[in-house]
C-alpha cells in the first residue's frame, strides 16, 4: 500500500472567515491475514496530547460547601477623593474648553430652578422679580475667569451636598422631585445636568476655585473654596448676591481662557443656544436663536437662510430644507439643509466629515456626528437635538443603545 494514512480536514468558521485546520495524522498499519486479504488497524496518533487528556484525572476545587451564618452587615464603598478628582480633571474630558460648557449649563439650570419657584412657590423668595442672566468676565492680569448667575443659589447644606459629593446631580434630584409630585413645567424640561461631575471639570484649568453663593430663600452668603486636592473650605461671606459666582484662578499653561476671544469662541461653539442671555465682559454673547425648536411653519425663509449660513460657514442659501420633530421612540427636533451647489467630484470621493451637529437640550454634544446620516449624505448641513439620547459621563459621546441603532 503506497498510502498508509490520511489527513482529516475540518472546516472551521471564525469571525466570519473560513479557515482550514488539520487534525492529527493517524496512521493505519496493515495486518495481513492467512487468507491473503489485508485489513487495517488504528495505530497511535502522532499528536502528544491525543491520549494525555483521556489519561488525566478530573481536578477541580470548586465545590458548593459555603454556608453563610449570622446577620450580614452593610458597608459603603470608599473612594480616594483626590484620585477621583484627578480622574475627572485629567481623564474624563477630551478637551479642556468643555469646562466653559459645563459651568454655563450649571448656571442655566440654576436660572430654570429659580424661574420654576417664582411660579410654584413665590413666597419667601428674595428679589423674585430680578432679571435672570449669566455673566462671564475675563481678567488677563489676575489670570482669572469668573462666571456668575442670578439663579436660585445655594445654602450651606446645599453647598456641601452639591459640591462636596462627587457625582451627585442637584439638577437630576430637582427633576426627580417634580416627577414624584407629578409636576411638569417648561423649566424642568430645560434642565441640562445629569451626572453631577461637570463642575469638577474646572480643575482641568484652575489651581484654585472660589464659589460665592446665596440661596434665594436666605440672607446669609457663603464662600466655598478648593484646590482640587481632595478637600474644601466653607465660610460665611458678606456682600454676596442671590445666585452663584464662580472664580477660577487659572493655571499658567491655561492662561488662554482669560482671553475674551477664546472664551467667546467656546460659548459660540457649545452654548450659543442656551435659553438665558449670556454676557461676556458686558456684551451679549449668544445672539442666534435655536431655529430647530420653532414650529416649522413659523420659520421664515430669511431665518432659515441666516441660520444655514451660521452653522455651515458658507454664504449661499439652501436648496432644500427638512424641518421636523417626533416624540416616539425618541424626542427629536431636526433641521437639515441641502446646499444650493452640487458637491464636486473631489468632495464626493474623499472622506469628508458629517455636516450634522448633535445637541441635547440646546447644548452641543458633538459638532460633526457620524451615523446620523449615511455617508453619501455627508454634504448635508444641519442640527439634530434630542433630550432622550443616552450620553456617556463626559457628555461627549453617544452610548451604544438599541434606540440609537
Amino acid at each position: 500500500m503506497a498510502n498508509l494514512g490520511r489527513i482529516a480536514l475540518q472546516r472551521v468558521f471564525l469571525s466570519g472567515r473560513r479557515h482550514l485546520t488539520c487534525a492529527p495524522i493517524v496512521f493505519l498499519r496493515p495486518i495481513r491475514k492467512k487468507t491473503g486479504a489485508a485489513s487495517f488497524v488504528r495505530c497511535t496518533s502522532t499528536s502528544p496530547n491525543a491520549s494525555k487528556a483521556s489519561d488525566e484525572e478530573h481536578h477541580s476545587i470548586i465545590k458548593d460547601t459555603e454556608q453563610p451564618k449570622g446577620e450580614p452587615t452593610k458597608h459603603e464603598f470608599q473612594a480616594e477623593t483626590r484620585m477621583l478628582l484627578d480622574i475627572v480633571a485629567r481623564s474624563l474630558y477630551s478637551d479642556k474648553e468643555v469646562f466653559v460648557r459645563e459651568l454655563i449649563s450649571n448656571a442655566s439650570d440654576a436660572l430654570e430652578k429659580f424661574r420654576y419657584l417664582t411660579v410654584s412657590d413665590r413666597e419667601g423668595l428674595r428679589d423674585p422679580n430680578r432679571v435672570l442672566e449669566i455673566h462671564i468676565s475675563t481678567d488677563k492680569q489676575a489670570r482669572t475667569l469668573t462666571i456668575q448667575d442670578t439663579g436660585i443659589g445655594m445654602s450651606k447644606e446645599e453647598l456641601i451636598a452639591n459640591l462636596g459629593v462627587i457625582a451627585r446631580s442637584g439638577s437630576k434630584a430637582f427633576i426627580e422631585q417634580l416627577k414624584s409630585k407629578e409636576l411638569t413645567s417648561d423649566s424642568s424640561n430645560n434642565i441640562i445636568g445629569q451626572f453631577g461631575v461637570g463642575f469638577y471639570s474646572v480643575f482641568m484649568v484652575a489651581d484654585r476655585v472660589d464659589v460665592y453663593t446665596r440661596s434665594s430663600m436666605e440672607d446669609q452668603g457663603y464662600k466655598w473654596s478648593s484646590d482640587g486636592t481632595g478637600s474644601y473650605q466653607i465660610q460665611d461671606a458678606e456682600g454676596v448676591q442671590c445666585g452663584t459666582k464662580i472664580v477660577l484662578h487659572l493655571k499658567t499653561d491655561c492662561r488662554e481662557f482669560c482671553d475674551e476671544t477664546t472664551v467667546e469662541n467656546v460659548i459660540n461653539k457649545y452654548s450659543n443656544f442656551i435659553g438665558s442671555p449670556i454676557y461676556l465682559n458686558g456684551k451679549k454673547a449668544n445672539i442666534v436663536q435655536p431655529v430647530w425648536l420653532s414650529e416649522p411653519k413659523s420659520v421664515t425663509v430669511q431665518q432659515h437662510n441666516e441660520f444655514y449660513r451660521f452653522i455651515s460657514g458658507s454664504y449661499d442659501v439652501p436648496r432644500y430644507i427638512l424641518h421636523y420633530k417626533t416624540d416616539v421612540p425618541l424626542s427629536i427636533h431636526a433641521l437639515l439643509y441641502f446646499p444650493e451647489g452640487k458637491p464636486g467630484l473631489f468632495e464626493m470621493s474623499r472622506e469628508v466629515e458629517s455636516g450634522v451637529a448633535l445637541y441635547t437640550r440646546k447644548v452641543l454634544i458633538k459638532n460633526k456626528t457620524d451615523n446620523i446620516l449615511p455617508k453619501w449624505l455627508r454634504f448635508v448641513k444641519g442640527v439634530v437635538d434630542s433630550e432622550d439620547i443616552p450620553l456617556n459621563l463626559s457628555r461627549e459621546l453617544l452610548q451604544n443603545s438599541a434606540l440609537i441603532r
